[in-house]
């Protein structure tokens, strides 16, 4: 049987492969960068270029084997990039799940039709032969391309798994590397202790190092969609958490708001009943400056910084701690929105965090302050604070028990910062903790 295998697979064969299954990546779920017309036009220049090169390169001496091959998955990363709207680590990651699945193709392709030829004998008609791997070829590509664009394709996998860093490319690569390697090592060495001489059993390692090679990166890329999916889920389930809790919050100061109305009807009834004028004065002068008071704090001449500050300020007021801010919320309007509620929510967490655990509310003192000083906006925030802390790389070490897991909310302000040239100190001096935070100002 040895002597049915007297030639590699066509080069037009491993062309046309290619050719399938990048075209099973085009057509499948990925976006596309133009129409049907232009699109068949792309695909039809690739197999074009594809065919010529790989014909071109029939017969090269072995040391620019393994170039040309190269070159070969680069042509197909070009057709795949061109033909999809993917980043160009997505679309290499598609090639090389491509060049892979091509290999298999036309290794299963060349050993089914050379094993048929054998067992039917039919001897050297020229004709035959050819029509039996034109049969062979068109049965196996549309199995093997028709099987893979199912699994593909019935997935409901997100776009996002194909969200590829160029470092992430190293597991599948070196998986792909390492599978045409073993598979075609046989051809190049036939007297290594891994390798045959035999030639079915040479066919036989190729097609089915290719089918194994095939299959784990289908897994891997199951298991990277699935972690994905998981990660979306978690997302998710953090957002209904977070409105769970806006929701509780809202209660909490709908009900510091009664208090505070029910306790507004019990002064105005003793206003009703005070006889002297002068008195009711007073207690009217002071009701208004409490209301000022409250007005003057959340009100800062930034919209964001005011609904960050109304929520904590009532928490603080539901909790028994004192906040007090003087800030100018115009030195704010070029940070982006979303990093204003980083650092604000998360500095007044973690000080709100620090005074809930003092039992005196008396003590429980927060002060915030915004202010401009030369070229920099500053953004100041100290609370009263009696514990002992520890500092690594100028952070203060969570004291939970679960610390791996805590100590985010500064390092976010950090990264928050820097993304404006800015810097971020934290001290602990005199039972006070102190954060400040200094942007260079932009236009």
């Amino acid at each position: 049987m040895s002597g049915v295998y007297q030639s590699d697979i066509p080069r037009l064969f491993t062309a046309l492969a290619e050719w399938c299954a990048c075209v099973g990546i085009v057509a499948g779920k990925y976006p596309r960068r133009f129409g049907r017309v232009r699109l068949w036009q792309a695909l039809g220049a690739g197999l074009v270029v594809q065919c010529l090169f790989l014909t071109a390169t029939d017969g090269l001496r072995m040391v620019f084997w393994l170039p040309c091959m190269v070159a070969a998955v680069g042509l197909m990363f070009l057709l795949i990039a061109v033909c999809c709207d993917l980043p160009l680590a997505s679309a290499a990651y598609c090639a090389v799940r491509a060049f892979l699945l091509a290999e298999f193709a036309a290794s299963l392709e060349w050993q089914l039709y050379s094993y048929a030829l054998y067992l039917l004998g039919w001897g050297p008609g020229e004709g035959r032969r050819t029509a039996l791997a034109l049969a062979m070829l068109a049965g196996v590509y549309a199995l093997v391309f028709g099987a893979m664009y199912r699994l593909e394709n019935h997935r409901a996998d997100p776009l996002t798994a194909l969200a590829f860093q160029p470092k992430e490319l190293a597991s599948p690569v070196c998986m792909a590397l390492a599978c045409f390697l073993m598979s075609n090592l046989s051809f190049v060495y036939s007297d290594l202790p891994f390798t045959s001489s035999i030639l079915t059993e040479i066919y036989n390692i190729r097609t089915l190092v290719d089918l194994a090679g095939v299959a784990m990166l289908y897994a891997y890329h199951v298991q990277r969609c699935e972690l994905y999916m998981q990660r979306e889920l978690d997302a998710i389930q953090n957002i209904l958490e977070n409105q769970y809790a806006q929701y509780r919050q809202s209660r909490e100061s709908i009900e510091v708001i009664n208090h505070k109305y029910h306790d507004l009807k019990h002064q105005i009834a003793v206003l009703r009943a005070e006889p002297d004028a002068d008195r009711r004065a007073a207690y009217l002068d002071g009701m208004e400056e409490e209301i000022r008071d409250y007005e003057a704090q959340n009100k800062t001449g930034n919209s964001v910084l005011d609904t960050v500050l109304t929520g904590k300020s009532l928490y603080c007021a539901r909790h028994g701690v004192e906040l007090t801010c003087v800030a100018d919320g115009a030195q704010l309007e070029f940070l982006d929105v979303m990093d204003i509620c980083t650092i604000f929510g998360n500095v007044l967490d973690n000080a709100i965090e620090c005074e809930l655990r003092i039992p005196d509310q008396g003590k429980r003192l927060i002060h915030l302050a915004v202010f401009g000083k030369r070229e920099f906006l500053v953004i100041q925030c100290e609370n009263y604070c009696r514990e002992e802390l520890k500092f690594r790389n100028g952070l203060p070490v969570s004291t939970k028990a679960d610390g791996a897991y805590h100590g985010y909310g500064i390092k976010s302000v950090r990264q928050a910062a820097e993304k404006y040239g800015g810097t971020v100190t934290i001290r602990h001096q005199e039972e006070w903790f102190r954060i400040i935070v200094m942007i260079p100002r932009q236009e």
